[in-house]
């Protein structure tokens, strides 16, 4: 009852703020471009978490952006992610995400102009380009972040991880980030409309270099990164 009866508060300030920031955001971009007004872009995710009535934390070592590109590896249990990501990465990141987003209001503008590229899972050919075009831009310089599971857990416990991550970081050699976002599932899931007042943490594990993969197969690869981020789920 507590619950719904906050979250009947919270989702309209936080809708509000939204609507106010991603159209402020997206003037911005369309002026200078997503890559250049980062500081804008942690700040604006900031205040969307905050405005969500979540009070965010950043724990870890925040890798140095010169020694990158990186490819950040994460849990994926809400909507706040993808603005705990933003909020913590120093720098310009890309990634992918499942073709329906990019055909919800507003949510769909902003991730086309920030630069996110749209991904069919269940089209093996057209993931595939995908990750070509994710790849072409790790080439380039670009960090990227992505959730191996795909889409967001509905137990609070890491779904299957997919193998798509990996071959794109086997096929580029980019050093993996594992990262855990921590509260995010309690503050709001896909099974519940509602939104958990509360503390959400994004935590940076240690980097898995070239050399540290180079000699095993995807599914170790996989393997090594889950339990990465489980231990520090756990922590």
């Amino acid at each position: 009852m507590i619950k719904t009866a906050l979250s009947l508060i919270i989702i309209p300030i936080w809708s509000i703020v939204f609507i106010i920031g991603s159209t402020l955001y997206y003037i911005f971009m369309t002026l200078f471009g997503s890559k250049n007004i980062h500081v804008i872009s942690r700040i604006l995710a900031r205040i969307f978490i905050i405005s969500g009535f979540q009070w965010f934390k950043i724990q870890g070592k925040i890798p140095d952006k010169e020694k990158g590109p990186y490819l950040y590896l994460f849990n994926h249990g809400s909507i706040f992610d993808p603005f705990m990501i933003i909020g913590a990465v120093p720098h310009y990141i890309t990634g992918v995400g499942s073709k329906e987003q990019f055909s919800w209001p507003i949510w769909g503008r902003l991730a086309k102009k920030y630069g996110l590229i749209p991904i069919e899972r269940k089209k093996i050919n057209s993931a595939v380009k995908s990750l070509d075009t994710l790849e072409n831009a790790i080439d380039s310089g670009i960090s990227a972040a992505i959730s191996p599971e795909g889409t967001r857990t509905k137990t609070g416990e890491m779904s299957e991880f997919k193998k798509g991550p990996f071959h794109v970081a086997l096929n580029t050699g980019i050093t993996i980030v594992p990262i855990a976002l921590k509260g995010a599932y309690e503050a709001q899931n896909k099974n519940d409309w509602r939104i958990k007042p509360g503390i959400i943490i994004t935590k940076f594990g240690q980097p898995i270099e070239k050399k540290d993969f180079e000699k095993i197969n995807i599914d170790q690869l996989s393997l090594k990164v889950k339990k990465e981020i489980q231990k520090m789920l756990d922590s």
